[in-house]
């Protein structure tokens, strides 16, 4: 198979972990994802948020978790992703913290929102100023919260992230 072939195999599996989620999985959503490093599948999921209470449970945040639980790692810098559609902004987020080098995606977001899946709020709201966002932000208690930050800029044995 060439590389092409390899990464469409990839993005099936993909593919075929939302359509368990949007077909089979009560209390899940038409999303799926997973790891792969060295051309071996190392982490997978589906949308889990209702079926676990959890709104952070899409699919490339289960993939992810997965994926380094199975590597036994915070970072996944040799890893790239599949998933079956563009992700949200917390997706990328987390696809960018775990250091993932490239994405690979299927439905695009105008996609997702023609089902119900919008996250066109979420887009705008990242550059607004906290003031103009939709959930209000205050700062408290800076003083205070700048004591951990100072330990840990003292710590000589952390491990960096």
């Amino acid at each position: 198979m060439n590389i092409d072939e390899v990464k469409k195999e990839f993005m099936r599996k993909a593919i075929e972990l939302s359509i368990i989620g949007s077909q089979y999985g009560v209390g899940q959503g038409p999303f799926g994802a997973i790891v792969v490093k060295d051309g071996k599948i190392v982490g997978q999921g589906h949308n889990k948020v209702v079926a676990t209470n959890d709104p952070t449970a899409h699919a490339e945040v289960v993939a992810i978790r997965d994926a380094c639980k199975n590597l036994g790692t915070f970072e996944l810098s040799d890893c790239e992703i599949y998933t079956s559609c563009e992700p949200c902004p917390m997706c990328l987020s987390a696809i960018y913290w775990a250091r993932i080098e490239k994405i690979y995606y299927g439905n695009t977001r105008d996609d997702a929102a023609a089902i119900g899946f919008d996250d066109a709020f979420l887009y705008n709201e990242i550059p607004l100023p906290l003031s103009e966002r939709k959930i209000a932000i205050e700062a408290l208690s800076r003083d205070e919260a700048q004591e951990a930050f100072m330990l840990w800029a003292k710590k000589e044995d952390k491990t960096e992230y």
